[in-house]
């Protein structure tokens, strides 16, 4: 993979539209060049006098016409965000002075830069591995205190680190797989199985609480999801409404009212939870409440945590259990609401289901704080799942549980007591999985596939 561009790019940096400044940024070895044709200070005689790391007072002209006063600031290659002669220029808001620079810098030399440019240019020229450039992007688009946390740990690269260390031990052994392929017909054995073993071992220990924290990760980074289910009238729209504070469902005396999923955002002392209402739970012969009732389902099986309200009134263990069998199942928080107490309040036993019960009256209020305490608390219960390195992307993910699965095979062969050639084979997998992580094996198609989803100006 090349490790420099030719060609210099530019980029509005700060967010579309008006505002009281913008920042454009300027990446390449003629960015210094190209801004001599358009920028002049008093206290430069001429730009190439620049020095790094300094902040300059001028005008930014098109011939004589002079376009705005500006601040440009110059970082000197390779101290700087993309390893390459770097230049931002910060310009009054205006969107005409935005586009008007622009076109200035690309008449005179500079190419309009594509989504991620600047960070992949990071990368390329060694300044980020893969794994910190994507926490680049998560970090702009973090949109609560715990996925700014998450974001900021993973750019400092620790995570990778600790990815790398493990791939450069197992880069040893395959090299002396490889050696004894070299002198097969000699019969000589330079890896010790054994060491190789304990190896296997060692990084199964330390990959496998980083999947599990996936679990985590990805909810704090994509927003927690709950599910509010149950049977119809039994309060789940109403328990919405009040989490959010206003009449964001519509609450009924009738039957089937919600009929489709309704979603919405609501952060929590750090965290962002995303609340969805469903259709109630019920037999119908309705088929658009058939539909409404099918998504509910789906949205049981997507869930971190399921709050699950029936009415005190109306209660039916059996029916609580079939309606969520499949939370049962599976590794999903549950949280159950005894509601409408205020119509008749009874103690229930349930005893299909160890989950302690919260009794309330959703309407007048009742209930509501201990439902969103015991969110939190379930909550920083995964939080505790990995506090040193916590995953939240989906291709490291997959990568992670692939290597494992490559790692298994490894082990499997060694006790088999398969050939060097096999085994390598393995091994080379093992380390192909690691290496698409920090970027140390990578492809065209890989490197548009992150950097797509970057904003142009980053």
């Amino acid at each position: 993979m090349e490790k420099t561009k030719e060609n210099t790019i530019c980029s509005i940096s700060t967010k579309q539209g008006e505002g009281a400044i913008a920042i454009i940024r300027i990446s390449g070895t003629k960015a210094t060049s190209i801004c001599k044709k358009i920028f002049s200070s008093k206290k430069l005689k001429k730009i190439s006098d620049l020095k790094e790391n300094r902040i300059y007072y001028g005008k930014i002209t098109d011939g004589k016409k002079i376009i705005d006063e500006v601040v440009l600031t110059y970082f000197k290659s390779p101290k700087s965000y993309t390893g390459e002669d770097v230049i931002e220029i910060s310009c009054h808001g205006s969107e005409y002075i935005q586009e008007t620079i622009i076109q200035l810098l690309i008449k005179n030399g500079c190419s309009l830069a594509k989504r991620g440019e600047f960070t992949l240019r990071a990368f390329l020229n060694g300044k980020l591995d893969l794994s910190q450039a994507e926490s680049v992007a998560n970090l702009i688009g973090s949109k609560n205190e715990k996925s700014h946390h998450l974001a900021m740990k993973q750019m400092r690269g620790g995570y990778s680190e600790k990815i790398k260390s493990l791939r450069d031990r197992l880069i040893k052994f395959g090299a002396l797989i490889e050696l004894e392929l070299d002198f097969s017909t000699e019969d000589v054995e330079f890896a010790n199985r054994e060491e190789l073993v304990e190896l296997l071992s060692l990084m199964k220990t330390k990959i496998t609480p980083l999947i599990e924290s996936f679990k985590y990760g990805n909810a704090i980074k994509n927003g927690i999801p709950i599910t509010i289910v149950g049977p119809p009238n039994s309060g789940k729209s109403t328990l919405l409404n009040k989490i959010l504070n206003e009449e964001r469902a519509i609450v009924s005396n009738i039957k089937g009212t919600t009929r489709d999923v309704i979603e919405e955002i609501f952060t929590l002392e750090g965290f962002q939870f995303r609340f969805i209402d469903t259709a109630g739970l019920r037999k119908t012969s309705n088929e658009i409440e058939k539909i409404g009732i099918k998504k509910t389902y789906e949205k049981i099986n997507e869930a971190a945590i399921i709050i699950y309200v029936f009415d005190i009134n109306d209660f039916n263990e059996n029916q609580i259990t079939k309606d969520i069998i499949s939370v049962l199942k599976k590794d999903i928080e549950l949280i159950l609401i005894a509601n409408k107490i205020d119509l008749k309040k009874k103690e229930l036993n349930i005893k299909k289901i160890k989950e302690k019960i919260i009794y309330g009256s959703i309407l007048k209020n009742e209930g509501v704080k201990e439902i969103l305490s015991s969110i939190l608390q379930k909550t920083r219960k995964w939080e505790n799942i990995n506090q040193d390195f916590v995953i939240t992307n989906q291709r490291h993910f997959e990568a992670l549980t692939n290597t494992l699965k490559s790692l298994e095979s490894i082990k499997k062969g060694i006790y088999s007591n398969i050939s060097g050639e096999l085994l390598a084979i393995d091994i080379k997998e093992a380390l192909q999985f690691l290496g698409e992580i920090t970027g140390e094996i990578t492809n065209e198609d890989l490197l548009d596939s992150i950097f797509k989803d970057f904003c142009i100006g980053k």
